[in-house]
């Protein structure tokens, strides 16, 4: 046998150039096909459909065959995209979710009793309520009674009390370090929280004096906070809510309580329908009066 002589890589590159060479010279043939086309139409204006259009369908097979390996790229990636996006849900998801009848208003009690059933993690999962309103733009403060069972953490910008600690606390959020879940400010340093909306803004976290945030007395609003008060408010364009309302491990009574302060807050007026769920498991339509 012959031995197979190695190309190099002068050769390869030489290759590759004719390869470039030989794409660049077909779709200049392309655009020349269609450039004819359109000079022969416009220079022969009485030949027949035929003649005219022969030159314009071989440039359009050209070009279809240039973009169809595109066409059909973009397609697949958009199929995968939504095949990513169709949440398949466990077994065991399936199986609490049998327990639920969807088309019944359950009572607070049954509800809870049911949901003691069918959750699914292993972990103390958090009781949500999912409220639909009548309409967008609601927002108000509410002190639960057994708060939710997280650790609120408050800070407090006072720079005419601490000016150095307010200007830690300053380049700490500049630099992206948010270690606070609430951020209480008394009205002298809202000029100096300016240079940091555009990072509190769009994680809802700047103060403001319609959620209690802003105020002369911020450790008596940061104790209030830490005592269980929360914010409620609707999403930005949606008339709905998703508010935390305790843990599972508090038990029925407890979150009946919580459950009930909180419809109480938003008023049953502004309510549609309630749906009351725990961090893994289905939810359960709750009857509201």
């Amino acid at each position: 046998m012959g031995k197979v002589r190695a190309i190099s890589p002068e050769e390869q590159e030489l290759k590759a150039k004719e390869a470039e060479k030989k794409e660049a010279e077909r779709l200049a043939r392309i655009e020349e096909a269609k450039a004819a086309g359109q000079r022969k139409k416009e220079s022969e204006p009485k030949e027949t459909e035929e003649e005219t259009t022969e030159p314009k369908l071989e440039a359009q097979e050209e070009v279809e065959a240039v973009e169809a390996p595109k066409k059909a790229k973009k397609t697949s990636k958009y199929a995968a995209k939504q095949k990513s996006k169709t949440r398949e849900r466990s077994e065991n998801y399936q199986k609490a979710a049998q327990m639920v009848d969807k088309s019944k208003l359950y009572s607070t009690k049954e509800a809870l009793a049911l949901l003691d059933k069918a959750h699914l993690a292993k972990f103390d999962e958090t009781v949500e309520l999912h409220i639909n309103t009548v309409t967008a733009g609601l927002s108000g403060q509410v002190t639960l009674p057994h708060g939710t069972g997280k650790a609120v953490r408050v800070a407090i910008l006072n720079p005419s009390k601490d000016a150095a600690g307010a200007e830690a606390l300053l380049k700490d959020i500049e630099a992206g370090k948010i270690s606070f879940d609430v951020l209480v400010a008394t009205p002298d340093a809202m000029p100096k929280l300016a240079r940091v909306a555009r990072v509190l803004g769009p994680k809802g976290l700047m103060p403001n004096p319609k959620t209690g945030t802003v105020s002369t007395n911020p450790e008596a609003v940061a104790k209030s906070y830490e005592g269980g008060q929360m914010h409620y408010k609707t999403e930005a364009k949606t008339p709905v809510m998703h508010l935390a309302v305790g843990k599972l491990s508090f038990g029925a009574e407890k979150l009946s309580q919580n459950i009930e302060s909180m419809l109480k807050a938003v008023k049953m007026e502004n309510i549609k329908n309630v749906t009351v769920k725990s961090t893994m498991s289905p939810g359960i339509r709750l009857l509201v009066k």
